[in-house]
């Protein structure tokens, strides 16, 4: 089978995390690395044997013959980014959602789906964090959005991959930290799959009620029949008529991987084995840019509510 040939744009903190994940699967390469800072770009690819390296995103795409091309910029130069990759026709169109493919996250979801605890009725989602999440990102500092922007596209994707569509959404948001633009705080209330309320509980609030398993993200589910529960630890419990039974689901484990970020950089590997079997023909991926833009609206769904202290309709 023919490797992929891809690129990468941005060289900043998550470039060395995706370009190790994608080095854990066969029949794909990376040809050339684009920073504006071509310092950065020339270190990152010093690091993984890059061959080439540009300062300039219009030229690597006029210079080189692509399969895909992998964004990891600010959010803000996404779309001039997108918009010129597909002017070369280069494929973009996937979205890198990797929160649902947790190790954890995907052990629930096997879970719920097998109907023991019965329908969902309600449930809790939680990411609150006490860890310093500007010392290694400063730029969040500077979103004028931000945990709506940063976590809350993966946990109100996650609770999509648990629950289905969302038809009302209420939230709440407040700024904890005096020298950060945006938001740091969110609750989000929602009415989804037409029978469960679902509650989103986002904060980096840094204060010493939040948990410090940083990036770990608990998740309480009541059921018809009984309850399902994602807690610290990986530890999966389904609670039933027949008692608890309890296992942990700990993610792989890679050189790479940061220890402070375990869970969340071990499950870019099966997210990337998705996004590149889609691009195989292989296989659908779960995260196409058709199906992001659902959990996209949900978060500038998050943004009116909170402006308007109203919930909104979705459907």
């Amino acid at each position: 089978m023919t490797s992929l040939r891809f690129a990468i744009f941005g060289a900043g903190f998550w470039s060395r995390v995706q370009l190790a994940a994608w080095g854990e699967l066969d029949e794909v390469d990376c040809v050339a690395i684009c920073d504006r800072i071509r310092a950065k770009a020339e270190a990152r690819a010093r690091e993984f044997g890059v061959p080439r390296i540009y300062d300039h995103a219009e030229e690597l795409l006029q210079q080189e013959q692509l399969d895909f091309v992998d964004i990891i910029t600010s959010p803000d130069t996404h779309s001039e980014l997108v918009h010129l990759a597909a002017a070369y026709k280069v494929p973009v169109f996937l979205v890198h959602e990797n929160w649902r493919w947790q190790t954890p996250i995907r052990q629930l979801k096997r879970v719920l789906d097998e109907g023991r605890i019965g329908h969902p009725f309600r449930a809790r989602i939680d990411m609150l964090s006490g860890f310093p999440v500007f010392a290694n990102q400063p730029f969040l500092r500077e979103l004028e959005q931000f945990i709506l922007t940063d976590v809350g596209t993966h946990i109100l994707d996650v609770a999509r991959f648990l629950f289905g569509e969302a038809e009302s959404l209420y939230c709440q948001i407040h700024r904890i930290h005096p020298d950060i633009k945006g938001e740091d705080v969110a609750t989000v209330m929602m009415k989804m799959g037409g029978r469960t309320t679902v509650l989103c509980e986002m904060g980096y609030a840094e204060n010493h009620l939040e948990h410090d398993r940083f990036p770990e993200t608990f998740i309480f589910i009541e059921g018809e029949r009984g309850s399902l529960e994602l807690g610290p630890d990986y530890w999966v419990r389904e609670t039933t008529a027949t008692g608890t039974h309890a296992q942990r689901h700990p993610p792989p484990r890679y050189s790479w991987a940061d220890s402070a970020y375990e869970v969340v950089q071990a499950s870019i590997v099966p997210c990337h084995a998705n996004l590149l079997q889609a691009l195989r023909g292989a296989a659908a991926a779960e995260t196409t840019g058709e199906d992001n833009l659902k959990t996209l609206r949900l978060v500038f769904a998050a943004y009116e509510s909170a402006r308007t202290g109203q919930a909104v309709k979705l459907s």
